[in-house]
């Protein structure tokens, strides 16, 4: 599935009614999104909008240089943390399971959003969600949902 959103609004909501519909998918692991993008194609945008929808009330940013941020979140669906991954200075996807990844990923009371997914897919579950974000002009973006 593909759409195109016209600006930061759009990007906003789709953000939001994502994590709406992630909330209605508990499992017996934890659930995970992989952003996969450019610089500058809306992978932290996404990120803000989708954690304030999960009542995230902390100021999101980038992991970056931290590579891994963790949010509680207040009981969502059975979802009490939003652990939020930035991979665009790990070198081999095997680098995130030195950050407890298989912990991370075994608790079902996790949602796990991960930018640079592209980078560790190798070690992600085949039922990850995966959105491409492909920058158009200005703000305009056409996302790609798989």
């Amino acid at each position: 599935m593909s759409l195109v959103l016209n600006n930061i609004k759009e990007m906003n909501t789709f953000a939001k009614k994502t994590a709406k519909e992630i909330i209605k998918s508990r499992g017996n692991t934890g659930k995970v999104i992989g952003l996969i993008g450019e610089l500058g194609a809306g992978k932290t945008t996404f990120a803000k909008a989708f954690a304030k929808e999960l009542g995230v009330k902390e100021t999101i940013s980038s992991p970056t240089f931290v590579i891994e941020k963790i949010y509680k979140i207040k009981n969502k669906g059975g979802f009490t943390h939003l652990v939020h991954i930035d991979a665009y200075r790990l070198n081999e996807p095997e680098e995130l399971i030195s950050l407890g990844w298989k912990e991370i990923i075994e608790n079902p009371k996790n949602i796990i959003l991960i930018e640079w997914a592209d980078k560790v897919k190798k070690i992600l579950p085949k039922s990850y969600i995966r959105i491409d974000l492909k920058h158009l002009d200005g703000e305009k973006r056409e996302i790609f949902i798989k």
